[in-house]
């Protein structure tokens, strides 16, 4: 089994395999389209983009992966692999490659999204992979049924701590070391009544918009809602607009399907743990006892027995 990095030569390969990649970053491969197109290949070998992509083969088989790294992120994201047909062998080994390069930036975590259907879902558990939560890609459609939007305003630097907030109170505890909020807070707020009730994390590429929706359950949050949010991304020309629904907000399904948006497959959201979270224990300085008798807290009166009568 040989597992080594990417290069030139290597190229011809990978694009050869362009009909066959499996996505396992969602958001990227919907924003920019075709991942093994000439323009992302050569990007692969730039030094400076914290972007790894190996190779896996044996005698009877072959298959490449990637790695992704976002600046200040704590976590990796696998970006593909190709083919989805391979030897499992051939796919661990690659797998357990990529990761090591992810712990090689600091990254505590590795993340992939797959088909919980896909055989791949599989081969990922092997490697030590775990499922922290489900998701579903919705695809919004145009229609009658969206309304002018006035009820979504662009984000400003003064809406960063109460989307913090947004974050913490829905993103249950557990999920928040892989479920990182956004450096840069850009997108879709909704007031109410003074008060941030719903963001919408929104990515852009040329391909397509990727909006994560972060809406309080307690919020009077209706179909308009949606409907308006999508008048109100900006600069959307014609893009399609894809809307991740995650476990914890499976409500928003029901909303989504009424407004005719249509629903991709169910899939895994899965982690690997490259680091283990310890609590170091530190010994605090002892306080000194101070003998009770020795500074009485009040002073005592002495009596005259030759003054009493």
């Amino acid at each position: 089994m040989t597992v080594r990095p990417l290069d030139l030569l290597d190229l011809i390969t990978l694009y050869n395999y362009r009909n066959q990649v499996l996505p396992l970053d969602n958001a990227r491969a919907l924003t920019h389209g075709d991942m093994l197109g000439l323009v992302s290949l050569f990007s692969y070998l730039n030094p400076r983009r914290e972007i790894s992509t190996g190779i896996s083969s044996n005698e009877d088989s072959i298959v490449m992966g990637q790695v992704t790294h976002s600046d200040g992120s704590s976590h990796a994201n696998l970006a593909f692999l190709a083919p989805e047909e391979s030897s499992q062998q051939a796919q661990n080994a690659l797998l357990d490659f990529l990761s090591a390069q992810a712990g090689a930036w600091g990254c505590l975590s590795v993340l992939a999204e797959v088909n919980e259907n896909s055989p791949v879902f599989k081969v990922l558990r092997q490697s030590g992979f775990s499922m922290y939560a489900w998701q579903r890609i919705w695809k919004l459609k145009e229609g009658s049924g969206f309304v002018p939007g006035v009820l979504w305003k662009e984000t400003t630097d003064g809406d960063k701590v109460a989307i913090q907030n947004l974050y913490n109170l829905i993103i249950p505890a557990m999920l928040q070391p892989m479920e990182t909020p956004p450096r840069h807070a850009t997108g879709l707020v909704c007031h109410q009544e003074g008060v941030i009730q719903a963001f919408m994390s929104i990515q852009y590429g040329l391909a397509g918009i990727w909006v994560q929706p972060l809406i309080h359950p307690d919020a009077t949050c209706s179909l308009e809602w949606m409907s308006s949010m999508l008048t109100s991304i900006p600069n959307r020309r014609s893009r399609p607009v894809y809307v991740c629904v995650r476990s914890y907000q499976a409500w928003l399904e029901n909303m989504l399907e009424d407004l005719g948006a249509s629903a991709g497959e169910r899939q895994a959201v899965m982690v690997r743990h490259l680091a283990v979270l310890k609590y170091a224990e530190e010994p605090l300085p002892a306080k000194q006892a101070e003998t009770a008798w020795a500074k009485p807290a009040t002073p005592v009166a002495r009596i005259n027995h030759n003054d009493v009568e």
